[in-house]
């Protein structure tokens, strides 16, 4: 497969485009790179979708050295993508910090968007705790972000996949790369805020997975639920998953969204 390239204002995004059919468009959460897509991909692809996954700003195959990180510009740069594309409404299938992206995109334009999957969902920030400020702040030292986060990533997979040791070899090999660990400390940085202030005027429908052993939130039932009901969203728990439930257990998800995407609107 090979890669693919929009310019955007400050940079370049790298992305992958496979199949033919109705768009879904998918966006990686903080920190990973659009291979987290490996295994929901080529199962929508088979069932007559064309997908696109995308690198984050500074990470993957992306350019590197941004002015900006963080759900609000990850959510212009899918703008961008979507009218690159020019193949009308797309679904869109946001992990963690794409959900907030997704959101934003529908709001400023909802005419690039007919549906939205949001998956271990940040729609907003979280509340923080002593020990969780404690932990941000060891994370953005220099010299630690890279290790503390690789120590931190498998902890998103209580189902890990075959090919998991490796897929962290590959991932770690990327952060190693210059530039790609100011992405990382960028995101931490950034807020969510602007997605929140956005879920009223959302008017795409949405499906929420959200894993219950998601350990981002200290309650994902709870979560998933408020986000449902901000949205007027379907909520589907996921026994035993955690924050990349598509990586998991990625035959249900590929269901779970065709469903989702079957009962849209035309």
């Amino acid at each position: 497969m090979t890669t693919q390239f929009l310019d955007v204002p400050d940079g370049r995004i790298a992305f992958d485009d496979t199949g033919d059919g109705p768009l879904v468009v998918c966006i990686p959460a903080m920190g990973d790179i659009r291979a987290e897509y490996r295994f929901l991909a080529p199962r929508l692809v088979s069932a007559g979708y064309r997908v696109v996954t995308f690198d984050l700003r500074g990470l993957g195959e992306s350019s590197v050295n941004w002015p900006e990180y963080g759900s609000a510009p990850t959510a212009r740069d899918l703008m961008a993508l979507l009218r690159h594309l020019d193949a009308g409404p797309a679904v869109v299938y946001g992990c963690s910090l794409g959900s907030a992206s997704a959101v934003y995109a529908d709001a400023e334009a909802p005419d690039l968007i007919r549906g939205m999957v949001l998956a271990g969902p940040f729609v907003r920030d979280a509340p923080t705790t002593r020990a969780t400020r404690i932990g941000a702040k060891m994370l953005l030292t220099p010299g630690l972000t890279k290790p503390l986060f690789l120590s931190y990533f498998p902890k998103w997979l209580p189902t890990r996949p075959a090919d998991f040791a490796e897929y962290l070899t590959r991932l770690r090999a990327n952060l190693g790369e210059p530039g790609r660990i100011d992405a990382v400390r960028g995101l931490l940085r950034s807020s969510h805020r602007e997605a929140e202030a956005r879920l009223d005027r959302v008017s795409a429908p949405a499906i929420v997975l959200m894993g219950t052993k998601d350990i981002d939130f200290p309650d994902p039932a709870a979560e998933a639920r408020w986000i449902g009901d901000r949205l007027h969203a379907e909520v589907v728990m996921l026994d035993g998953e955690g924050h990349h439930p598509h990586v998991g257990h990625p035959d249900q998800v590929a269901e779970l969204v065709e469903r989702f995407i079957k009962g849209l609107p035309a």
